[in-house]
């Protein structure tokens, strides 16, 4: 079991920055040495990405870097758990971006 942030974004009806994020997190891999813990998916009302790899201080500034990212939805948070958690968005909500 390791530290894993969602990053929660609200679902929209337009997906081209869904694309865009999953390449930008390819580039935080290697710079922050996580890694996409699972495949993004709309879960109700948001949009999720998975990262683990890294301590939970790490996985929430790539999460942060994520949430401003030009073209993506306003109003993303993340949810700090764990990659045994048996569902999607349980765990301590964090406001995104962490200063």
């Amino acid at each position: 079991m390791a530290v894993m942030v969602e990053i929660h974004f609200p679902a929209t009806g337009e997906d081209e920055w869904v694309d865009d994020v999953g390449d930008f997190l390819i580039d935080l891999e290697d710079e922050f040495g996580l890694e996409e813990y699972e495949d993004g998916e709309q879960v109700g009302d948001d949009y999720v990405f998975f990262i683990a790899g890294a301590s939970e201080r790490t996985l929430l500034k790539a999460a942060s870097r994520v949430a401003v990212r030009k073209g993506v939805p306003a109003g993303a948070y993340a949810m700090v758990t764990d990659t045994a958690a048996a569902e999607v968005g349980l765990g301590r909500r964090v406001t995104l971006p962490v200063r």
